[in-house]
């Protein structure tokens, strides 16, 4: 009988197959979707990477080569990949009680009970399922760590033999070996770069390399962490699964401008936004803010210009969820920090000293009426966006003319979340 193993399922190229996904002419054609207002490549097709470009790259120094070899490029359209995001991972949950969401593309899986499915063909029939229900590929990675599924993750990316699963539980040690022999150590979760030239020094090279070495060695050097991942590579799970993600202990909205912002009405416009999109966050996952700062900056690329950025810590009363409550905290900071005369290249804010809503501390001075009529209208709020599409319902504060707005020139429809954009079959 198997022991005992976790998963990894990582959609392939995610950005790229989101978009694939509604628009089948750009199956097998070199693909780019780019950041924030277009600036630098941050979702590469096969085809890209084949030409050479690197993740990060900025677009205007690859349009030659775009136009050279057809590279269509695409704006960021966060809003569908976190749709389609939340629809693999609601698909994923039924393949195991104990699922680990650990990023937008990927998940973890414990397959603890499966092992008469066989872990292998069970991959096969995951990676089936999401590809038939959704459309998207996936690779499955099978080990019995969270290490070593990563790596097996990896294998199953980079080896056409493994039709992309590969479960290294299930492997000839000899095999397992040769295949960890020829991944470079960079390669495993929680090796960085300066830790691989660290390592290369001690001629700990490969992924073989480190699963070989002393732990305890290695602990007085590298610390308790690289240990931990040595002790995982040797198939002890030092790692659980999150079965419930953490509450976040901050929570940041930002935003580059798509062009220069100078007048303070622009940057209020843009910070109610920020701060209506950072309570929306906050709320789901039922905490309250006790603090917020709000800053504003030039851009540091242009030194050329006059720079000026600045930060400001606005603390509440009383901590709150309340769009409103944040909104004149945030407002409040920006009167203060804004100074006239600069071309302003971003805003933000960040939600602080957060608490779980039935926290709530009480005073003398609560005002319960209030407390459930702000809950009852922030409920509303959420329930109306929720299910008449982000923003139906907004701040007058937002204002209509949004010049401040980032760039997306190239970004595709809301085919999953917006009625008017929804995709649409025809038959001819």
């Amino acid at each position: 009988m198997s022991a005992p193993a976790i998963a990894l399922i990582d959609c392939n190229n995610f950005y790229v197959s989101c978009e694939r996904l509604f628009q089948p002419r750009l199956e097998g054609r070199p693909v780019v979707v780019l950041s924030n207002n277009d600036g630098c490549v941050v979702a590469r097709s096969q085809e890209v990477r084949a030409l050479g470009v690197k993740m990060g790259v900025p677009w205007f120094q690859i349009k030659d080569l775009a136009r050279r070899h057809g590279i269509i490029a695409l704006s960021s359209n966060y809003t569908l990949y976190a749709d389609l995001s939340n629809r693999v991972m609601s698909v994923l949950a039924e393949f195991s009680p104990r699922q680990e969401i650990y990023s937008i593309d990927e998940c973890f899986l414990d397959l603890d009970g499966f092992q008469s499915l066989q872990y292998g063909a069970y991959g096969q029939r995951i990676r089936a399922t999401i590809k038939q229900w959704l459309g998207l590929p996936v690779c499955v990675g099978i080990g019995a760590s969270k290490t070593l599924a990563k790596l097996a993750n990896h294998i199953a990316k980079k080896r056409p033999e493994y039709a992309g699963v590969c479960d290294l539980t299930s492997l000839p040690t000899a095999l397992r070996e040769s295949l960890l022999a020829q991944i470079a150590v960079g390669e495993v979760w929680g090796v960085g770069a300066r830790t691989a030239e660290r390592l290369a020094v001690l001629d700990i090279a490969s992924v073989l390399d480190l699963q070989r070495a002393a732990p305890k060695a290695l602990r007085a050097q590298f610390g308790v962490v690289l240990e931990r991942t040595v002790a995982e590579l040797n198939g002890e799970a030092c790692h659980t699964l999150e079965s419930i993600a953490p509450p976040r202990q901050q929570i940041m909205v930002s935003r580059s401008f798509g062009s220069a912002v100078y007048d303070l009405e622009s940057l209020q416009q843009a910070v109610t936004a920020y701060v209506t999109r950072a309570a929306e966050k906050l709320r789901r996952q039922a905490g309250l803010a006790g603090a917020l700062q709000v800053f504003i900056r030039t851009n540091p690329f242009k030194p050329d210009a006059p720079q000026y950025q600045r930060g400001l810590i606005v603390p509440l009363a009383v901590p709150s969820d309340d769009t409103r409550q944040l909104l004149r905290a945030a407002q409040a900071g920006l009167q203060r920090i804004y100074r006239p005369g600069f071309a302003y290249q971003k805003a933000g804010i960040v939600l602080t000293e957060l608490i779980p809503a039935a926290q709530r501390p009480r005073t003398l001075f609560d005002d319960a009426a209030a407390q459930a009529r702000s809950h009852a209208l922030m409920r509303t709020l959420d329930r109306i966006n929720a299910k008449m599409g982000s923003h139906s319902l907004r701040l007058l504060g937002e204002g209509w003319d949004k010049s401040w707005r980032m760039r997306r020139e190239r970004m595709s429809q809301g085919y999953t979340t917006n009625w008017d954009e929804i995709a649409v079959a025809r038959t001819d």
